[in-house]
């Protein structure tokens, strides 16, 4: 896949004004989050109100701040390789993952926050439960959550401009322009094992949108308000935009549609849910010390599940860039 994806790649004689523009703000809106996950890293409380549940493991939450300050640092590498004529030397794969990772933890949030602060607006926002120590200041989201949305919007428009000019060869066209004998029968099992494992984890967000507790820890039950039903009804979302450009692809339905469409539902949809999925299996797995806010079974089986489908619906798109790029790689030849 590296090497039948590389020659497409262009010279170029370094960043335009835009692109320096965009690598600045992705830079610059990484430093807030770095220098509060250091400071707690450190030991400081700043942002973290007296008996929050953060204070509890020192230990752990010092992996996790840690585990945290690489990924968010890891945007700063990727702002330069975007935007370095030597960015064009990097293999496919080892800039398509991180940037599909950026992606997948990026998009809810992107789309989540401003979301909730309309909810929030229109007095919808805050938990149904009284009288629990809050998780962070306010400020603290406030804060961080900018970063990352101008971290997604910088990143994303870099990340465009870069892949337009190495690999816009594999999004030219419409699906009808696809091959249909290239998709394999393995293509489409892959597409309808991620509609049937997508599901589960379906049924139960819709469940928790629509105001259902059934699986819910009691704890998590009992701090449900608006902008917990914003982030389960995004999670449906993109589960939704995953099984349906899987489907498209592998199918070749929605045949007057621009390529790019697929392939945009395949990217964020399954990075979104594969990434999210895998990060809140992660968390779970410490778990806080009050057993009514643990995960619960259901709760754990939703977030293997759509991680599992992303990671189902990522390998259609992998498959698909690369057998296009070949074939325009033989056509070339």
């Amino acid at each position: 896949m590296t090497q039948s994806l590389a020659p497409a790649a262009r010279p170029v004689a370094g960043p335009g004004r835009t692109r320096r523009v965009l690598r600045a703000v992705a830079v610059v809106s990484c430093v807030p989050y770095l220098a509060l996950k250091t400071a707690w890293i450190a030991g400081s409380h700043i942002g973290i109100p007296e008996g929050s549940s953060l204070l509890d493991d020192r230990l752990t939450m010092a992996v996790i701040n840690g585990l945290s300050v690489l990924l968010d640092s890891a945007v700063i590498v990727l702002a330069q390789v975007l935007t370095r004529p030597w960015g064009l030397r990097v293999p496919a794969w080892l800039l398509a993952f991180p940037v599909w990772v950026a992606t997948g933890l990026l998009a809810p949030i992107m789309a989540g926050f401003p979301a909730q602060l309309v909810v929030r607006a229109f007095g919808g926002g805050g938990a149904s439960s009284a009288g629990r120590e809050a998780f962070l200041d306010e400020w603290v989201f406030a804060v961080v959550y900018t970063g990352f949305i101008a971290q997604g919007l910088a990143l994303g428009g870099l990340f465009v401009l870069y892949a337009r000019g190495r690999w816009g060869h594999v999004w030219r066209g419409r699906v009808w322009d696809l091959p249909v004998g290239a998709v394999g029968p393995a293509h489409r099992v892959l597409a309808v094992a991620a509609a049937v494992l997508a599901l589960l984890p379906l049924t139960l967000h819709a469940l928790w949108a629509c105001g259902g507790s059934a699986g819910l820890s009691k704890g998590r039950a009992a701090d449900r308000g608006g902008e917990f039903h914003v982030l389960e009804a995004l999670y449906v979302v993109f589960l939704l935009a995953a099984v349906t450009g899987a489907v498209l692809l592998a199918f070749r339905r929605g045949r007057a549609l621009p390529v790019s469409v697929p392939l945009s539902l395949v990217w964020v949809g399954s990075g979104a849910v594969a990434c999210w999925g895998g990060w809140l299996s992660l968390a779970s797995l410490g778990g806080p010390a009050d057993l009514s806010d643990r995960a619960t079974p259901l709760m754990n089986l939703a977030y293997a599940g759509q991680m599992l489908v992303g990671l189902l619906v990522a390998a259609i798109g992998v498959y698909h860039l690369a057998e296009r790029s070949a074939g325009t790689a033989r056509r070339a030849a």
